[in-house]
């Protein structure tokens, strides 16, 4: 359902425009003006309004079948991830990590109850879900999100996981508050997650939290790997290693682009 603002300074226009853009999900990447007003929630005539706006925008396109998200939607995200300057500083640690275990890694990021995928090295393989930078999961039955998930207080990770899920997502694993609870303790206490076919089968993964200078946690990195390939026992006594060594790498990085003066200096015309 379209967001309802509670501010005078909020605009309505632009939080529509920004739900029809989120309608087109996976398996859905044409849809009827119906299927948009119904995924939205709003009436036809507004959603045709908006639709027609983020065409002369450029973000979407029109078909004989409906209407069709265009890759310049890509630029909204690509956005985001150049703004934190974390892809510039992860990607070489990123290459030498999959150049040393032979897996796909990747750097994700908390949003409400799910992770984001913000950089990606992969390794073609065979694997049960695709992955690519935007890709979101269920945060929980992954590795990358329980490493952010542990990092939170009580109150702060019962709001986010009250959150649904906006990745379409149904993990196989569903524990209840105890079993959860525990398992956060767990990656809280050695300070990094394993997931072994908790999000899907087949999907193997361990995953290292990324800091910032003063500590927090940012995101997190993971190897991910095929079960089928990857032994557990080869994931922690190898990749693991390589992997904590890394995170400590890239967030040391990063704490010390944080800490650099950024100083604007104007050039005569």
């Amino acid at each position: 359902m379209p967001r309802e603002g509670t501010g005078p300074d909020f605009i309505e226009a632009l939080a529509r425009g920004l739900e029809v853009i989120t309608a087109f999900r996976p398996g859905h990447p044409e849809m009827t003006l119906a299927d948009v007003a119904a995924a939205t929630g709003l009436a036809r005539p507004t959603a045709r309004r908006v639709l027609l706006t983020l065409i002369e925008l450029g973000y979407v396109r029109a078909s004989d079948r409906g209407y069709a998200l265009t890759p310049r939607v890509l630029d909204l995200g690509v956005a985001y991830v150049r703004s934190t300057g974390l892809w510039d500083v992860a990607r070489p640690h990123l290459e030498r990590l999959v150049e040393r275990t032979n897996e796909s890694c990747s750097i994700a990021q908390l949003d409400g109850s799910d992770i984001v995928y913000v950089a990606r090295v992969a390794v073609p393989k065979i694997v049960a879900l695709a992955v690519q930078i935007g890709t979101r999961f269920p945060a929980l039955p992954t590795s990358l999100g329980k490493v952010q998930l542990a990092a939170l207080g009580p109150e702060e990770l019962e709001r986010v996981l009250a959150e649904p899920t906006r990745s379409g997502l149904t993990a196989r694993w569903q524990p209840d508050r105890p079993e959860r609870d525990a398992e956060l303790r767990q990656v809280r206490a050695r300070g990094w997650a394993l997931t072994d076919e908790q999000l899907a089968h087949g999907i193997r993964s361990v995953a290292a939290p990324l800091r910032d200078g003063e500590g927090r946690v940012i995101a997190g990195v993971n190897v991910n790997c095929h079960a089928a390939e990857t032994s557990v026992d080869r994931l922690l006594e190898h990749h693991l290693p390589l992997l904590l060594q890394t995170a400590g790498e890239i967030s040391a990085d990063f704490a010390r682009l944080a800490a650099v003066p950024q100083v604007t200096v104007s050039t005569p015309a």
